[in-house]
Formats: structure tokens, C-alpha cells, sequence
């Protein structure tokens, strides 16, 4: 494990703007590598959900593959090698905070979905429901993308490049809340333009926030990379096999609130 710690002095406010500045880039990157699929279909921008399969699997793909550019370029703009990067083969204790992931994060999102119904609050809607509709055929792509592309390129991007930068001026768990502050704070240009009212704007990074202090926790007891991929993961795949089995069997009201960077896919292009 290669923790940053060339600056153990470091001013807070630098460290924490850096890691803005880290978030930031990661977008940008991924507006760029995104470009392609745009170009060969500009209508992923308007109706996403009339696009080809293969075209809208193209652009979730690019899209995560810009996170981990993103990050790959910090590495070596900073003279680390790819031992920067935590993974290893997970231990016993690793796969326990797996577990202890997976089990919050749903502790979350079932808490967060009672409070809202009980309170009658507001909430933005995903717009990744624009992307998979009622097809059921890119909602299994969805899966296939969760485990492969999604999970990790966005826990690569903002666990290990930057709440690990954060960890030069600021303890463990203050990282956890920075890192997740900024990681809801990016979503805000998507709320803001979708979202009915101030409130639901709150609630909506409310529950980004919270989803992201989970996965930011566990990767920090165990410096692990794995470790807070495959809790996202996991997680991130129950949501979408809710969706299936909604639509498979015409339910109504299962549509999953999804809290990982298959919103910031979104954001990073002006949704």
C-alpha cells in the first residue's frame, strides 16, 4: 500500500481543493472518452432510450473507462507507479467488510425509502431510467456493466486517487466524509436541472452522500480496493435486478433511487 504521505503537513484547504480538482478532472475525462459513442449516436443525448443496445452499452463503457484514464493520469503525473494502487487478493477479514458493505448500504437505502415515503419528501428521479427504460435486455447489460466497468473505475477514481489524497492532511474518517462530500457535490448540476424543488435536490445528494460514506468506510479499514468494488457492486446489481423483476412482472413503484457513478455518467455529460 502506497499511502500519500509526501506531504504530511499539508494545508487542509489545498489538499481538500485538489481533490475538487481530482473529482473534476475524472468528469471531464470521461466527457472525452465518451465523445465516440455521442458522435456515432447524438441521440444518446436526447432519447437515450431509442438508441441501439450496443451504443448505449458503448457509452457506459467509455464513460467508466474515463475514470480510470482519469485516474491513471494522476499516477503518472506524479511519479507513483500501479502499486498507488490497492488491490490484493482479499483476505477474511476483507471479505467480512464486504459483507458489512453490502449490508449497509441496503440498510441505507431501505431507511432512506421509508423516511421519504413516510415524510411524503421529494427526490429527483434517476436518469439512468432514461438510458434502460423498460427494456429488459439493457437492464442485464446493466448488470454486466455494474460488476465490470461501473464499480470499479468509480472506486478507483474516488476512493483510491481521491479520498486517498485527502488522507495527507485529514484523518481516516474525516477522508470518508470529504471524499463523499465532494463525490455528492458533483451530482448537484443533474439535481438541479431535474429535480422538482430545492428539497428534492437535498434529499437526492442526501442519499449520494450517505451511499458514499458506506463504500468510502470500508475502503478505508481495509485499503482495499476490492473490497468497497464488489460491496458497490453487489449493490448497485440488487437495485437493477429490482428494476428486472419489476418490469418482468409489470410492477409498479420498484424503480431503483441509483447512488453510484451511473448518476455521475449522466452528470458528466449535462443531463
Amino acid at each position: 500500500m502506497d499511502v500519500d504521505t509526501r506531504s504530511p503537513s499539508e494545508s487542509p484547504v489545498r489538499t481538500f481543493l485538489v481533490a475538487i480538482g481530482l473529482a473534476i478532472f475524472g468528469i471531464l475525462v470521461a466527457e472525452l472518452t465518451t465523445a465516440p459513442a455521442l458522435l456515432l449516436e447524438p441521440g444518446l443525448l436526447d432519447a437515450p432510450g431509442e438508441t441501439s443496445i450496443p451504443l448505449r452499452t458503448l457509452f457506459f463503457v467509455l464513460n467508466f473507462l474515463g475514470f480510470v484514464l482519469a485516474g491513471g493520469i494522476y499516477i503518472a503525473a506524479t511519479d507513483r507507479d500501479w502499486s498507488f494502487v490497492d488491490l490484493r487478493v482479499p483476505t477474511s477479514r476483507d471479505w467480512r467488510y464486504v459483507l458489512a458493505g453490502i449490508v449497509l448500504s441496503i440498510l441505507f437505502y431501505l431507511g432512506v425509502n421509508v423516511t421519504i415515503t413516510l415524510l411524503e419528501l421529494p427526490s429527483a428521479e434517476s436518469q439512468v431510467i432514461d438510458f434502460v427504460g423498460n427494456d429488459q435486455t439493457m437492464i442485464l447489460v446493466m448488470l454486466a456493466i455494474v460488476f465490470l466497468f461501473n464499480a470499479p473505475a468509480e472506486e478507483f477514481l474516488f476512493r483510491n486517487i481521491v479520498q486517498k489524497r485527502l488522507y495527507a492532511a485529514f484523518s481516516r474518517m474525516q477522508a470518508v466524509v470529504g471524499a463523499s462530500l465532494i463525490f455528492a457535490t458533483i451530482h448537484l448540476p443533474t439535481y438541479l436541472l431535474y429535480a422538482e424543488s430545492p428539497l428534492a435536490t437535498l434529499v437526492s445528494l442526501s442519499i449520494v452522500f450517505g451511499g458514499s460514506l458506506v463504500f468510502g468506510y470500508v475502503y478505508a479499514k481495509t485499503d482495499n480496493l476490492l473490497v468497497p468494488a464488489a460491496a458497490h457492486a453487489v449493490f448497485n446489481a440488487i437495485q437493477f435486478g429490482l428494476l428486472y423483476l419489476a418490469v418482468e412482472y409489470d410492477l409498479e413503484g420498484v424503480e431503483p433511487e441509483t447512488t453510484g457513478a451511473l448518476v455521475d455518467v449522466l452528470s458528466a455529460i449535462g443531463f
